[in-house]
């Protein structure tokens, strides 16, 4: 360590500049010359490779031809027998094997260094360098010298072993697989490698017999009684057995002792973590597990080790529907930790009960005694951990004994937990609204103090749901909000509360108060945030009924227009102009949809690919609409107070989002057009959901998405083949529609011609051209195909096969296929359709048994956007369903109306009432819901 320790630069030499010189690339390169003095001085050879370690680390990269040379320069100290040297030698061979060519070549040397009969010292680092530059390839041949170490007596060897056969799983599999009983034999031996006799430092080399000869005395010989080998070996015996969930449930159950409460061979309380947390991962994979499991954990709840013990409860705590009675034991034990003089222990268990405190509020209630003891402790970590739990399991009477004690401390611990003590007292506030005063005299407080921008922000947000969801303290908070803005540093946060107070303001009682701070903005802030003023000012005039106040703020907006920024200047004419004309202001001020941002994108990218498309302006009227609300909430980040304590090892975040809607036809597009027999279909406008046309569990899996062109559509059936010893050639669907006078014709079929489980799932395409508009219909599907058995010698098909059929669900053309949900004002948009085609037609709907099943079928067969929360019904016996949609391709809007009346057994009656701009959309809809 002392090498290391020489060349980490100094305060002065960073200064000077001497410590890049010292560290330079190339400067080290040239002092490579002295690994071929003679005779070899350790001292400057340690201290160089110590610098080319260094180097490596602070990110400098070495070309090829270099990291080459000074590779095969280190290695030419494998003759010095100076033990220090040597481990910098491997340290450096390490880090350099990743960019040098034909590192093979020092193998031989490495491979002297791992006899049995060499130091111990010189083993465990032989082992772990040729773990790094060996070929895939070239494992089997080692593969004696690994197993010898594996079950070697010395733990060092041992545990260099175990880890090298860790890091070489992923590329020789089928090699480390074979070592199972050696790592077996690891994890099982009895010795204490603290009790070993004089013969484990003097003779054999390791249990099975390998290498028998003498191994001299040495102080480098270092023996520890830490059972790590335990640990590691552990780690590799799930690596060679995770996917066969059976064999790891046989590990859990050998080491857990056999039975719950029984002994465990497992000495290392890391590797007893380790099995806890495969174990978990069982109960989370197979539910049926879930109750021996939680035996097994509910025995290490009671072992010797606090690491045990924690990690035990750590994972009851966050499994999946736990119940009360199961956390009991696990919240105990983490009970137990709040009064340990362990700050770790501590810090671990109120971090754990924070989290936990999200789901299961009253089980943790029984911990509020020894949580409040921990408010004052001087570990702040601790005590904002604890007070944030409290707030969550607290009642109503002890928020504001817990105020107070929070004001106390918050000067004292960092921006991090000063977010998390916020976000807890926003959860508070929409829990015991009534108690919202002292909470918002609280974040006003804070809001004054310093801090960072993602601190305020939390503080800003809490204001924000206040001022949304508790109607008492809107006034209060925007009046808070307006102070906070008059010396805010924060550009963004400024623009937003702007934005809030153009919504809010005109609503309350006296609006002109707010106007001051505002116009401050204008005159005292940047272009961006004054630019938000002037847009907020005219939201007030807008809306204003009072005719001073409306000329008051022309007044203010006509100022605006001699701004130095041109984005002030023209919001502020737009806004003038909005004043003079109802149906401006309408479309630009009072409008709640936005466009779909990732909708627009793809049209726009369809667009511009489209040399054609280029005569025609831009039609914005195929792009969906979504509400303001549904669009913030896409662009929502997650709440600090969702993510506490949650542990980062979850598979669902490694997991990537799904894909969007509109990232889908994205898609799909690109793939119709890299199909030549669809290029003079045209662009497509609409492509649906997937549809499931056989079960999972089959031996064929068939899914259709159906896409739909100006005049074709365009059926895309994905075929996967699950049987991995049978291929399909010359794969194509049947379709035969159902109706008497069809209204598709066929043109061609684009089948597969071969399918088989490893290139599943593929594409078969089947076009049809339309002779109506809109054409509906259901059309029964078959699977048609020639089988072959696959000769497993050679793994090619047989010569002969035969032909045959399977038969899948059938496929409906509806309404659905053809509307895209699309946001809209529905009082303002059923007015401006009123003298367009429209319906209305009574239906009887017996076999629904609630309003609410009703709402969820007519929303799934129209495919359409419910608005104003009319989703969700208020009423058992009577409800108003609204709907909105678009279609693309000329259809123009449709919304709908759906009237609902329930009694018993009648079930639903339905009056739909549909206006849109082409009469073919309304008899569509009434297709949809009649059919």
């Amino acid at each position: 360590m002392a090498s290391f320790a020489m060349v980490l630069p100094s305060k002065k030499e960073e200064e000077s500049g001497l410590s890049s010189y010292y560290n330079n690339k190339t400067t080290i390169i040239q002092e490579a010359r002295v690994f071929n003095e003679s005779p070899i001085s350790p001292r400057k050879c340690r201290l160089l490779l110590t610098r080319i370690v260094y180097l490596l680390c602070v990110g400098e990269t070495l070309t090829s031809q270099e990291a080459t040379s000074l590779f095969f320069g280190t290695t030419k100290l494998f003759q010095h027998k100076d033990s220090a040297l040597r481990q910098a030698v491997y340290m450096a061979i390490k880090e350099l094997a990743e960019s040098a060519e034909d590192v093979i070549m020092v193998t031989s040397s490495i491979m002297k260094d791992m006899q049995p009969n060499s130091e111990v010292i010189y083993r465990s680092n032989a082992i772990r360098a040729l773990s790094r530059i060996i070929d895939p390839s070239m494992a089997q041949g080692i593969e004696r010298f690994f197993k010898a170490a594996i079950v070697d007596r010395n733990p060092n060897v041992a545990s260099a072993a175990l880890v090298s056969a860790y890091h070489l799983f992923p590329f020789a599999k089928d090699v480390v697989k074979r070592w199972a009983n050696e790592t077996q034999e690891a994890v099982n031996t009895k010795s204490s490698p603290s009790f070993y006799d004089a013969n484990a430092s003097l003779g054999g080399g390791g249990i099975l017999g390998f290498g028998a000869a003498p191994q001299p005395t040495t102080a480098n010989t270092i023996i520890t009684s830490s059972y790590c080998v335990q640990y590691h070996a552990i780690g590799l015996l799930y690596l060679i057995r995770q996917q066969d969930r059976m064999a790891v449930t046989k590990m859990i159950q050998q080491y857990s002792g056999g039975k719950p409460g029984a002994g465990s061979i497992l000495k290392n309380p890391m590797s007893i973590c380790m099995l806890i947390r495969y174990t978990a991962k069982v109960m989370e994979e197979d539910p049926n597990l879930q109750r021996p499991m939680l035996e097994f954990i509910d025995g290490w709840l009671r072992h010797k080790s606090d690491m045990v013990n924690y990690e035990a409860a750590r994972v009851i705590c966050e499994m999946k529907n736990v119940s009360p009675q199961q956390l009991s034991k696990a919240i105990s034990v983490l009970q137990l930790f709040l009064s340990s003089p362990k700050p770790v222990l501590k810090f671990a268990a109120t971090r754990t009960l924070a989290a936990l405190a999200l789901t299961q509020p009253a089980a943790v209630a029984t911990c509020n005694v020894d949580l409040e003891a921990l408010i004052a402790d001087s570990n702040r970590s601790v005590a904002t951990y604890a007070i944030t739990t409290l707030l969550k399991t607290g009642n109503e009477a002890s928020v504001d004994r817990l105020m107070k004690q929070i004001t106390g401390f918050m000067t004292e611990i960092t921006d991090e937990f000063k977010v998390i003590i916020v976000e807890a007292i926003r959860s508070l506030c929409l829990k015991f609204p009534t108690k919202h005063a002292s909470m918002l005299t609280f974040l006003s407080g804070v809001l004054r103090d310093e801090g960072g921008y993602d601190f305020k922000r939390a503080v800003v947000e809490a204001m924000f749901d206040m001022v949304k969801f508790i109607a008492d303290a809107k006034e209060q908070a925007l009046s808070h909000l307006c102070e906070f803005i008059e010396d805010c540093e924060f550009t963004k946060l400024s623009v937003r509360i702007l934005h809030l107070l153009g919504l809010e303001g005109p609503k309350s009682p006296q609006p002109a108060k707010y106007i001051r701070f505002i116009y401050n903005r204008v005159v005292l802030e940047n272009a961006t945030v004054r630019a938000a003023a002037v847009a907020s000012l005219a939201k007030f005039g807008i809306s204003s009924v009072d005719s001073a106040l409306h000329k008051s703020i022309t007044v203010l907006l006509n100022r605006c227009l001699e701004d130095v920024d041109d984005e002030v200047r023209d919001r502020a004419a737009l806004y003038l102009r909005t004043f003079k004309e109802k149906p401006l202001a309408d479309a630009y001020v009072k409008e709640e949809s936005v466009f779909s941002l990732a909708a627009l994108e793809s049209k726009l990218v369809a667009y511009v690919k489209d040399p054609s498309a280029s005569t025609q302006p831009f039609d914005t009227s195929s792009v969906p609409k979504i509400s303001r609300s549904q669009a913030a909430q896409d662009a929502a980040r997650p709440s600090t107070l969702e993510t506490i304590g949650v542990p980062t090892t979850k598979k669902a975040s490694d997991s990537p989002p799904p894909p969007t809607a509109a990232e889908k036809q994205s898609t799909y597009a690109q793939q119709l057009a890299g199909v030549p027999e669809f290029a003079s279909y045209g662009p497509v406008l609409n492509s649906t959901e997937a549809t499931e046309l056989t079960e999972s569990e089959t031996e064929y899996q068939v899914s259709c998405v159906t896409h739909i062109f100006a005049e074709h559509i365009v059926f895309q059936f994905d075929v996967s083949n699950t049987l991995p010893d049978t291929v399909l050639e010359n794969v194509s669907v049947i379709m035969q529609d159902q109706i008497e006078e069809p209204t598709l014709t066929e043109d061609f079929i684009i089948p597969l011609p071969t399918l088989t489980a490893s290139n599943s799932p593929s594409i078969i395409y089947v076009s049809f051209t339309k002779k109506e508009t809109y054409p509906t219909g259901s059309f029964a599907c078959t699977l048609k195909f020639v089988t072959k058995e696959l000769d497993p010698a050679t793994g090619e098909p047989e010569q002969d096969g035969y032909e045959d059929e399977y038969q899948i669900d059938e496929l409906e053309l509806g309404a659905s296929d053809y509307i895209i949900p699309n946001y809209v004002t529905f009082g303002a948009e059923w007015d401006r359709l009123r003298t367009s085609p429209s319906i209305t037609e009574t239906f009887a709907l017996s076999s629904m048994d609630s309003i609410k099943a009703a709402c969820d079928s007519i929303i799934e067969v129209l495919n359409m956007e419910p608005l104003g929360g009319t989703e969700t019904p208020t009423s058992t016996s009577v409800h108003t369903l609204q709907l909105s949609g678009l279609v693309p391709g000329g259809g123009g809007k449709v919304v709908a109306r759906c009237r609902m009346t329930y009694s018993q057994g009648a079930g639903v009656t339905l009056e739909l009432g549909a206006r849109a701009e082409k009469q073919e959309i309304c008899d569509l809809l009434l297709d949809a819901v009649g059919g």
